[in-house]
């Protein structure tokens, strides 16, 4: 999932702003108690993510993917004083850890939990978003940004994380990869639609960020 050597990764991190000490702390519970920790966004990703949401002071974010919470607290960091975070994630077991770490990054407020499938629970919010952070199954990604890209206001940013899949994407397909060809296919409709702007990053396992017109 690294691309870079890790030299030049150790680099970064030591001249990035660093982990306090909430997320110092579910980074190195999330290794030590969760199953698949590679799923978290990390400390550079977080803080990039931290850095871009302050850019823009979003009043409203919607975050597909929730995990253990460490990417909801970066990009909630940079909302307006009054605004609020949507995370969903499907795995119930998983929402007591993170929203224990809400609470100790004082942002219990301002982020709001749904657990189920998400591909049920978008058509029920009814909220125009400034933000999407999308880290979820990515067969379904193609899908969540058809459901969500209407609610998005003009100028808003729509993130998706893990669009390069370990290189996979730059391989041959194996028929019954799904999730590669799936991110594939996002590529190809995102750099052809017209209604946004896109740029894909290659930090850490990909990051793809649109703008709407």
């Amino acid at each position: 999932m690294d691309f870079l050597p890790k030299e030049i990764n150790n680099y970064c991190e030591e001249y990035s702003q660093k982990e306090d000490d909430v997320l110092y702390d579910l980074n190195r519970k999330t290794n030590q108690k969760i199953l698949r920790p590679r799923m978290l966004s990390g400390h550079l990703q977080g803080q990039l993510l931290t850095m871009f949401s302050n850019m823009i002071s979003p009043s409203k974010i919607l975050e597909i993917g929730t995990y253990t919470g460490y990417s909801a607290i970066c990009l909630a960091r940079g909302l307006k004083k009054d605004g609020v975070l949507h995370t969903i994630d499907i795995n119930e077991e998983l929402e007591y850890f993170a929203r224990e770490y809400f609470e100790k990054a004082n942002l219990s407020k301002q982020i709001i939990s749904h657990v189920g499938n998400a591909m049920d629970i978008l058509p029920k919010l009814n909220i125009s978003w400034d933000l999407v952070f999308i880290d979820a199954d990515k067969e379904n990604y193609i899908n969540y940004y058809n459901l969500v890209f209407d609610q998005i206001n003009k100028g808003g940013f729509i993130i998706f994380d893990n669009v390069l899949w370990s290189g996979k994407v730059t391989q041959e397909i194996n028929p019954k990869d799904k999730e590669t060809a799936a991110l594939v296919e996002l590529a190809k409709i995102l750099e052809s639609d017209n209604r946004v702007e896109n740029v894909l990053l290659p930090v850490r396992d990909g990051l793809f960020m649109v703008r709407k017109k």
